[in-house]
């Protein structure tokens, strides 16, 4: 007897031949695992404004400035009795419209045959790196415009007592300011530079565990004191600024329905095939608009010194 056994499946490795590379490039769902497979970021945007909006026809109509409680409070009914009514407030209005950020690139067949994967992989982590650093930009730049509320700092930030210090007062007084919007200020944003300094002094400290030494090997702060510590290249403000990302806002994406692009961390991606020249080319884009709910769900923490 004799057997006939399927082919073996496509593979999206570092060591693909020619052949499978060409396949790669016309089947959009290789595409999308190729490139989470060499995407170097994501979007802190989409971390910082965690809400995640669709963008209709092109813009979204959003409130700010909502509380969450009722105008009024509530009252004792006697048994049988009716329930007095409130009428709900809502926030200012606003609207926003979207935008298609989008770059494109080439990858002839000659590069193919001389680099194998290389210029794919180089093309697509290009287009993707670029793409997240400008929205990441302007998600940055709007987010910066609209948090306006700013305390200074207790102390500068020398080392790690008065950074905590600082930290958990802001925190503590922000919260009490605004006791009707339930603020959770947990999230703390910083430049590179600042993000070291403070990674530094808390190294230093006894203020994190020591046990497993994840902390000094990874240079990644850990989320401890109710506080997630982030950085980004792309932060435009030179103070660091403490957020409730949960309520802060969100980013409004737009979905239109173009044949061949696939999505990984919002992002769009596309391969064509120019057959006439001998070459592929790779689109990305992203079709979104930033949006800022709730100024008062940041704070500046001026003074720091870092």
């Amino acid at each position: 007897m004799s057997f006939t056994y399927p082919g073996a499946p496509v593979r999206v490795g570092s060591d693909l031949t020619t052949t499978e590379i060409h396949h790669l490039m016309k089947t959009p769902s290789l595409l999308r695992k190729r490139l989470g497979t060499i995407l170097d970021h994501k979007f802190i945007s989409d971390y910082l404004l965690a809400g995640r909006f669709t963008a209709e026809g092109g813009a979204i109509l959003y409130e700010t400035g909502e509380t969450i409680f009722s105008a009024d409070d509530p009252e004792a009914i006697a048994p049988g009795g009716e329930y007095p009514r409130s009428v709900m407030t809502s926030g200012e209005l606003a609207t926003a419209r979207t935008t298609k950020f989008g770059r494109g690139t080439e990858v002839t067949d000659e590069a193919i045959s001389r680099l194998l994967i290389n210029p794919v992989d180089s093309g697509l982590r290009k287009l993707a790196n670029s793409m997240i650093r400008y929205i990441d930009g302007v998600a940055l730049g709007v987010i910066a415009s609209k948090v306006t509320q700013s305390e200074a700092a207790s102390a500068a930030w020398a080392d790690a007592g008065a950074i905590v210090d600082t930290v958990l007062a802001v925190k503590a007084k922000a919260e009490e300011t605004h006791v009707e919007e339930n603020f959770d200020y947990s999230t703390v944003v910083l430049k590179p530079t600042q993000f070291a300094k403070v990674a530094a002094a808390l190294i230093k400290s006894d203020l994190v565990p020591r046990e497993s030494q994840n902390f000094a090997l990874s240079g990644v702060i850990p989320s401890y004191l109710g506080l997630t510590w982030v950085t980004s290249n792309h932060v435009p403000f030179s103070d660091p600024i403490l957020v409730d990302r949960d309520q802060l806002g969100g980013m409004a994406d737009e979905k239109i329905q173009s044949p061949g692009y696939v999505g990984y961390d919002g992002l769009e991606v596309r391969s064509d095939r120019e057959n006439s020249a001998d070459k592929y080319v790779i689109q990305a884009r992203r079709i979104t608009v930033p949006v800022v709910l709730e100024p008062n769900a940041g704070i500046r923490i001026t003074g720091t010194g870092v």
